[in-house]
């Protein structure tokens, strides 16, 4: 459905741009609200998986530290440091000093944490087939090619 529909406008829009920007910020509120939804049926947030997500494919055996996972987030590190407050009070993750610098903290999952990954990845999974049905893989990545060429023009200013 069209977002002049969607959203019940009277009139179009003046802008082929601002139509394009409004359909990318509607699409990542869908998206937002259906992911909030889903993880908190787990019991979790969507930047908790995301976390035990990182944690998992990019941290290996060896964790990852604060710094790292702020760095991938793209988030604030006082925001991450009151994340991982969070999640070791769960008793998903767990902080250990690096061997070298006592400043840095590793981040890794607990037995805990594994396990809810694990329940959670494949339904994530799912949904993500589930929200992207309907498209080739050629047609995704023309979107990811569209979206990172926003990204560069929004960059460059």
């Amino acid at each position: 459905m069209a977002l002049k529909e969607e959203l019940k406008l009277k009139r179009g829009f003046g802008l082929v741009e601002h139509e394009a920007m409004l359909n990318i910020y509607y699409t990542t509120a869908s998206l937002r609200k259906s992911a909030d939804s889903f993880f908190k049926a787990l019991g979790l947030t969507d930047v908790q998986f995301n976390v035990m997500m990182l944690l998992i494919y990019q941290g290996g055996d060896e964790g990852l530290s604060q710094v790292q996972l702020s760095d991938m987030m793209l988030v604030n590190r006082a925001n991450v440091t009151t994340l991982i407050d969070r999640m070791e009070k769960a008793g998903l993750v767990m902080r250990t000093s690096h061997s070298d610098d006592r400043r840095t903290n590793i981040i890794k999952l607990t037995a805990k944490g594994k396990k809810v990954f694990e329940k959670a990845e494949p339904m994530y999974e799912q949904m993500i087939k589930k929200s992207m049905a309907g498209f080739t893989k050629n047609d995704l990545s023309k979107v990811i090619s569209v979206l990172e060429k926003v990204r560069a023009n929004i960059n460059e200013n």
